[in-house]
């Protein structure tokens, strides 16, 4: 099949490539000029693991490519899909669907017979429906059908989530629409995934509703951790202990510094405003986002904490800035809230993540940027860990000690042991978790 594929951001990128793995010819569209003639040289705009790798081999294959003309790219498609972004709305929390609209109305005056329009951005419920609208007003006689297929993509491990991926979802009440995704998602009947036909209003619903129980399960485990510590319980035997339940399951039950990212934030504060306008509001994911947001600020006290309760005139080093590893991705990451805190308590701040320099640079300022992990720790009076990649799970922890005024370690991901720490002569502050004496030996 020929498809279209309108926004190379990362849904947008990662969905077209795919696809073009899957055997079917891929035309990616954006009106940025100079992202798409980086995509020509194989540059691409976001970091994903092995997505390079995978463009150019698709590219090679004449299976995939670029361009910033929408009208040419229609041309013959069976499909096109929007994947423009929709971040919250200023004000109101909202999803800002001014780009999906745009997108539905170019589209409309450039459809080349009969087309399945496709919304694969995430939007609240009731977008079909318009997006439909807008298409049938602008070009009365045109052949379509609006269809909506949520992703459900991981940053970090978002080609593996596409290629073997718990389930598709996809929301249409036309038998032709059924067929044509039944073509493009082939390769994935073969191996028997899961395919959840549906309305196009369910199916919008499901991607809010899978991600805000995450974010749920998230917020629910960092307040158990928070009583953890109060009453000398640890948070990983109590997560361990009701993740077996089959029931619950053991994934989001990693405590920390709250969730961040491009998808929890804005889609939980989305669901809040679009159940409000319904009438029919939702207490407990009101209450997810306002633990969140209050919780990513509280987290430079504990940094004061662990160092006498004041930071002024102190350095503190900082390991990782993205909202997770395996990504560059800044978008609401905990660090945003937890750096600025820590500089207005009067600290100065040494940091350095593998990915997210260059995007953190614009986003906090007065930072002392660091080569290399190792860096950020010269006479330092605390190393705070806030993003868990691999490269910071094994520290030369005689290495940190030595380059450290003060062996204090405040542990936002729990990546160490607090026996351990505490055995190589550490102040170790972990989440959710009985602290350890210092060794005397």
């Amino acid at each position: 099949m020929r498809v279209a594929m309108i926004g190379t951001g990362y849904v947008g990128l990662v969905s077209g490539a795919c696809f073009s793995e899957f055997g079917h010819n891929v035309i990616c569209v954006d009106k940025d000029d100079a992202k798409i003639a980086g995509l020509h040289k194989g540059q691409m705009p976001i970091y994903e693991p092995g997505l390079e790798d995978l463009v150019a081999n698709n590219v090679k294959a004449e299976r995939l490519n670029f361009t910033t003309d929408l009208t040419a790219a229609l041309k013959g498609v069976s499909a096109v899909f929007i994947a423009v972004g929709t971040p919250s709305r200023r004000g109101d929390g909202h999803a800002d669907l001014s780009y999906v609209y745009a997108a539905a109305e170019e589209i409309a005056h450039a459809m080349d017979g009969y087309t399945v329009v496709v919304t694969k951005s995430t939007v609240p419920v009731g977008t079909g429906r318009e997006v439909e609208r807008i298409i049938r007003e602008a070009c009365p006689d045109a052949e379509f059908d609006v269809v909506s297929n949520p992703e459900f993509l991981r940053e970090g491990s978002a080609i593996s989530d596409f290629m073997r991926p718990d389930r598709v979802v996809i929301g249409t009440a036309s038998e032709r629409a059924r067929d044509a995704m039944r073509d493009l998602y082939r390769p994935l009947f073969l191996i028997e995934t899961p395919i959840v036909f549906t309305s196009r209003q369910s199916s919008e619903l499901i991607k809010y509703a899978a991600n805000t129980f995450l974010a749920a399960k998230i917020s629910f485990i960092n307040e158990i951790a928070d009583l953890c510590e109060v009453v000398d319980a640890d948070v990983h035997d109590v997560a361990k202990g009701i993740g077996l339940d089959g029931r619950i399951g053991k994934k989001f039950l990693h405590a920390g510094p709250g969730y961040g990212g491009s998808c929890f934030p804005k889609d939980t504060r989305a669901l809040v405003s679009t159940a409000r306008d319904a009438g029919s509001p939702l207490t407990i994911i009101e209450t997810v986002v306002a633990v969140n947001e209050s919780r990513k600020k509280k987290m430079a006290v504990r940094v004061a904490n662990a160092i006498g309760g004041d930071l002024k005139g102190k350095k503190i080093a900082v390991l990782g800035l993205t909202f997770k590893p395996n990504t560059d991705d800044m978008r609401e990451s905990p660090s945003l809230d937890i750096v600025p805190a820590i500089q207005e308590l009067g600290a100065d701040v040494f940091a350095y993540d593998p990915e997210g320099m260059k995007e953190a640079k614009h986003m906090l300022p007065d930072v002392n940027w660091c080569e290399n992990a190792y860096d950020t720790m010269n006479d330092a009076d605390a190393l705070v860990i806030i993003t868990e990649w691999n490269e910071f799970r094994a520290l030369d922890l005689d290495r940190v000690k030595s380059l450290m005024r003060n062996p204090v370690m405040v542990d936002l991901r729990n990546i160490y042991e607090s026996g351990e720490m505490a055995e190589n002569g550490f102040q170790y502050h972990s989440i959710g978790r009985p602290q350890r004496e210092v060794s005397s030996s």
